[in-house]
């Protein structure tokens, strides 16, 4: 076995400091994927599609455009099959994450930050068009959504018979996309999980502090029939929880796992039974140039 291996079949836990005896809240912990984040089962999966379709072959280039997870999802597969890997990643999300994708062997090519996510997505489309690199383009692939649906998805229902309710962010969609569809068969409602600022369910666009998640536009490939309700959570709410697992239960986490408890949470304030299973897709190691840790530290001790 080697670490490339190690993708997938991640711990499913009880958070018990937050749960009770008439509802229980359940979490993935997709930091043990070798590459740290659930974004390791998306750069294997749209690697491994492009090579059975021979669109890409040994030797060849991807490209992809990512503030850091997918990047490192797509450094190591690239890696295992012999591959280079080109990331544009715009300037100002945390910088352990660029750090980890340069060290796993992959290019790394900033861009602009007031351009965002859609300035990268030009870059890559024009870095793609010059040098004959193949962009795997993570925001519109059709196989998005399927590197999720066949294995967390799998290994929740594996594990839990009974669940009512899945809580999961949104970035480029394809998470929730293929986790909710796979629940669907079983009549779990899903609901999305997005941070202020984020505006699928409305509400003016800015910029928020919780990485990973959060979106302007509806993913193509997420049909609005699997989406049960959208919560939004603040930045602060999602921080605190960080500590508050950090504390109670003894994780280290991301902050987008702090906005999917806190979405939790709210659902559990008003059914009075029931199962709850969220995604924790990270950890808070890669944050910490970001102060995960000591996010407004004086406010919450």
């Amino acid at each position: 076995m080697v670490g490339f291996d190690l993708i997938g079949n991640t711990p499913l836990v009880l958070l018990k400091s937050f749960s009770n005896k008439d509802v229980q809240i359940y979490a993935k912990l997709e930091q043990f994927n070798p590459g740290g984040s659930i974004k390791d089962r998306l750069g294997k999966h749209l690697i491994e599609v492009a090579l059975k379709e021979n669109t890409i072959r040994e030797g060849d280039t991807v490209v992809e455009v990512s503030a850091g997870n997918t990047g490192i999802g797509v450094a190591l597969a690239a890696n295992h099959y012999g591959l280079n890997s080109v990331i544009f990643a715009p300037i100002g999300f945390a910088e352990e994450k660029i750090s980890i994708i340069k060290a796993l062997g992959a290019k790394v090519i900033r861009t602009e930050q007031g351009l965002g996510m859609e300035g990268a997505k030009i870059a890559a489309r024009e870095f793609e068009s010059k040098t004959g690199a193949f962009y795997l383009n993570q925001f519109e692939s059709k196989h998005n959504p399927e590197a999720y649906k066949d294995t967390i998805a799998q290994e929740i229902t594996d594990k839990l018979d009974d669940i009512d309710y899945f809580v999961g962010g949104v970035g480029s969609g394809g998470t929730f996309a293929g986790i909710a569809e796979h629940l669907a068969q079983f009549d779990i409602e899903s609901v999305i999980v997005e941070p202020e600022g984020s505006t699928l369910s409305g509400g003016q666009a800015h910029a928020h502090d919780i990485e990973g998640i959060g979106s302007e536009l509806w993913p193509s490939f997420l049909h609005e029939t699997l989406v049960a309700d959208i919560i939004k959570v603040s930045d602060d709410a999602a921080f605190k929880n960080v500590k508050l697992i950090a504390k109670q239960e003894g994780l280290l986490v991301g902050s987008s796992s702090g906005a999917a408890l806190q979405a939790a949470l709210d659902i559990k304030k008003h059914i009075n039974k029931g199962v709850i299973v969220t995604v924790f897709p990270d950890g808070s190691d890669r944050y910490m140039s970001k102060q995960i840790l000591n996010y407004k530290e004086n406010e919450y001790g």
